[in-house]
């Protein structure tokens, strides 16, 4: 008896990455098109990699952030391994940049960058947490 229960549980953990268990949700943009949105592991292209990086480079962010050592803010390396590679990180890391905030890393606030849009903010972010 035990051995019919065993070998179902095995194969259900040995299949369960490929059966697709990430948090899908649907969304109706403004022309009524419906397109999936995941909180699986979305990749970054090079290009919006690259263009983070240049960001970065042609903003006061190094002022604060090393690539490998913490100076007034944590290291990008330090953000990437908290935060996985996924939409919602790139989101609300993205909003942070823009907003500003205190209290994740410590008391010391992280200056809002207002001027930033949405778009630069989230390629800066896939840059930071492409870095491992």
């Amino acid at each position: 008896m035990k051995r019919i229960l065993i070998i179902p549980v095995i194969a259900f953990f040995a299949l369960a990455p490929n059966l697709g268990f990430s948090q899908t949700t649907k969304k109706k943009t403004s022309t009524g098109v419906k397109i999936s949105t995941s909180s699986a592991k979305t990749t970054a292209t090079p290009a919006e990699i690259a263009e983070g990086k240049a960001l970065i480079a042609k903003s006061d962010c190094l002022a604060c952030h090393k690539i490998d050592t913490k100076l007034v803010g944590p290291a990008y390396k330090n953000v990437a391994v908290k935060y996985p590679a996924i939409a919602e990180n790139y989101d609300q890391l993205a909003n942070k940049i823009i907003k500003g905030g205190a209290g994740v890393w410590g008391q010391v606030p992280m200056s809002p960058h207002s001027s930033l849009s949405l778009n630069d903010a989230r390629k800066m972010t896939k840059y930071i947490l492409s870095i491992r």
